[in-house]
């Protein structure tokens, strides 16, 4: 069975309500009916003003329990906005969708998507709250390039280890930390990729991190490559830490972070050659990283924990 433990430390003002059976894969069918029934009967009991549900296939679990009840329910979509999710749960979303009292976009793009679609009516984009980064000015910055993030395929962290490579910046370092997901183990496959490039001493695969804020700190550069997105939270962290970010304009998120040449530089998908440049330029101009990083820390106050929590409350509680 699948646990359904709590993986976060959470304030002892959030009450979980917990089902007492696990899920059980091999009875999918039989343990998504009881899920839905213990959604309802636990809605009911609690008698809430609003309701607030995450996730696309969530969503849909959600509005279908709690079908012909008398509570707001408020969705939101957490990853790429346009993505596929196989035709039983792309047809739900079609049906369900518009029921929702309303529809939260993490970023202009998924409105856009979720307009067309006609998924509601009732649309308001809030971005992901980015959390405080201490910076300590005494810290001496290195030269290092910076990406943060799961290894999956999406991310495209050998695009960025060849890009690093072709920039010919003796005394830089690309630092990559993330650690293996999806099943998948691209940790060895990218560490062999910078052995065969003879790139050891200057390209460094670090795994998972406890402390990346420390990476965020030493590093002068972050770099995104990602080709798809719900909202790029690293790329704001690396904003909040006031560092020069560069990344492809990939749906959905780095377009709602990064206004082009002023906070960072946002690159057309796939533009190689743009990328090599501009990261090149980044490397050799250091009143220009400075310039951009001051530039990130400003835009990113908009996405503020206590103002992202503020819109999320007003848009749930409208009348």
């Amino acid at each position: 069975g699948r646990s359904r433990t709590v993986e976060f430390d959470i304030s002892n003002k959030i009450k979980v309500h917990t089902p007492n059976f696990e899920f059980n894969p091999q009875k999918r069918n039989v343990s998504t009916l009881r899920t839905m029934l213990f959604i309802r009967k636990t809605i009911k009991e609690i008698n809430p003003y609003t309701i607030l549900s995450f996730g696309e296939f969530w969503n849909n679990l959600v509005l279908l329990s709690l079908r012909g009840l008398k509570y707001p329910v408020y969705i939101s979509d957490r990853s790429q906005p346009n993505k596929n999710l196989g035709r039983v749960q792309n047809l739900l979303r079609n049906t369900q969708y518009p029921k929702a009292a309303g529809y939260i976009a993490q970023t202009e793009k998924a409105m856009e998507i979720a307009s067309e679609k006609k998924w509601n009516s009732n649309i308001a984009v809030i971005g992901n709250p980015i959390r405080e980064i201490e910076i300590q000015n005494d810290q001496q910055k290195e030269n290092i390039v910076l990406t943060v993030g799961r290894l999956i395929k999406t991310k495209h962290i050998d695009r960025l280890i060849e890009m690093f490579g072709k920039c010919n910046f003796e005394n830089w370092e690309l630092i990559i930390v993330g650690g293996n997901a999806k099943k998948m183990n691209l940790l060895e496959e990218y560490r062999t990729l910078v052995k065969k490039m003879g790139m050891e001493n200057r390209i460094k695969l670090v795994g998972t991190q406890k402390n990346v804020d420390e990476y965020y700190r030493k590093s002068k550069i972050f770099a995104f490559t990602s080709s798809s997105e719900g909202f790029p939270n690293v790329l704001g962290e690396a904003m909040a830490a006031g560092r020069a970010v560069i990344s492809f304009d990939c749906v959905a998120g780095p377009s709602d972070l990064i206004d082009d040449g002023v906070n960072g530089f946002l690159i057309p998908e796939n533009d190689h050659e743009q990328y090599i440049e501009k990261l090149k330029l980044l490397m050799s101009n250091q009143d220009l990283r400075e310039k951009l990083g001051k530039a990130a820390r400003e835009k990113i106050k908009e996405f503020e924990v206590s103002k992202i929590a503020q819109r999320y409350y007003d848009f749930i509680t409208q009348k």
